[in-house]
């Protein structure tokens, strides 16, 4: 009994304390979201709520006026200690007193309540503002289509080089062997270390005298030359594979192409799905390279680069910003969900097969 309860209690603490992290971590992420459905006013009042919400508001004489919670023991004609609390809609605004009236009785017509309306609290309702998604989805540089199809196309080539040229590339280290092999990894990965901005000028220097700057080429081109990172990660999960399948393929009559396209790029689809998914995000996500090599093509910006301008253009209204936020966040963060099961398919898969 003593065990079982013991049990229980690890079990639920451990799940409480991964909530409580869980909840902390996306943090960030639901007050985007929040942000995103409230309206600027909202925005501006001190004190609201961090959810999207709306004060409720009446047409009093042709005119729309705000509701707030009143104690009318400080009313006239209500009872000096009563201690009810009614939502009284303000007429005239001032600092000792103000005039109201009430949307349950307004029969009854104006009074007076001595309260300074800055100090009263709203009665907010839940009310998601929309618009937001409509607005960014009209107001952003080139529209969100083309910037969504710019943005989809970058990181599709990009990837499609990036995997076949890693591939090919790993492949090489993994199973050939040749003078100099080692040195030449090791000089490989040592680009790792390069700093991005010691590269800058030379590179675009480069792409300028080709007379390339301006259009997808220089952000596209180096991608089919393989990177380090993702070489350094399909030749380790190459190297996990036996070689006796390479062998066995050879005897059968298989050439180095073939055995890499029927033998090892089938068993090796969670690294492979794991390096689309960690190039896609990064081309998502980039944001300098197109904005020194596409800065003068304002047709071919993608999303990260249009939304930095619309930040700076409406950067008074943080609703639209973070409303501008979640829209490029949709398509990474569907990725994510899909590409997860395939991922864990394939580990499941590629261990009954071995």
């Amino acid at each position: 009994m003593n065990k079982k309860f013991l049990d229980g209690l690890k079990t639920t603490l451990i799940t409480v304390a991964v909530s409580v992290i869980l909840i902390i971590f996306l943090s960030p992420f639901i007050f985007m979201a929040s942000t995103s459905l409230k309206t600027q006013g909202q925005i501006s009042i001190m004190g609201g709520p961090i959810w999207p919400a709306a004060q409720p508001k009446i047409t009093y004489n042709d005119k729309e006026v705000d509701v707030f919670s009143v104690p009318v023991a400080q009313c006239e004609g209500f009872d000096p200690n009563s201690e009810e609390v009614l939502s009284l809609a303000i007429v005239e605004k001032g600092r000792q007193e103000s005039t109201f009236v009430n949307p349950d009785d307004l029969g009854r017509g104006e009074f007076l309540c001595q309260v300074s309306w800055r100090a009263l609290d709203r009665p907010w309702k839940f009310s998601p503002t929309w618009q937001n998604y409509t607005d960014v989805w009209e107001l952003i540089p080139n529209g969100y289509p083309r910037l969504l199809w710019n943005t989809t196309f970058y990181a599709l080539i990009t990837m499609l080089g990036t995997v076949v040229s890693c591939i090919l590339v790993a492949y090489g280290f993994a199973r050939f062997r040749f003078p100099g092999r080692d040195l030449l990894f090791v000089i490989l990965i040592s680009t790792l270390f390069l700093p991005f901005a010691v590269t800058i000028i030379p590179t675009y220097a480069f792409w300028q005298r080709l007379g390339l700057v301006g259009t997808w080429w220089p952000l596209i081109v180096p991608h089919f030359f393989a990177n380090a990172y993702n070489v350094f990660l399909f030749r380790q999960y190459f190297m996990t594979l036996p070689q006796a399948i390479d062998e066995s393929a050879m005897i059968d009559g298989a050439g180095p192409l073939r055995i890499l396209w029927s033998v090892i790029v089938p068993q090796s689809y969670p690294v492979i799905i794991a390096v689309v998914v960690f190039h896609i995000v990064f081309a998502w996500n980039d944001y300098f390279g197109p904005l020194i090599y596409l800065s003068t093509s304002i047709e071919k910006w993608p999303i990260s680069v249009a939304l930095s301008s619309f930040n700076g253009i409406y950067g008074q209204q943080p609703q639209l910003i973070q409303a501008g936020a979640m829209l490029a966040l949709i398509l990474p963060v569907i990725l994510f969900f899909v590409a997860q099961r395939f991922f864990i398919q394939g580990i499941v898969v590629t261990g009954v097969e071995k």
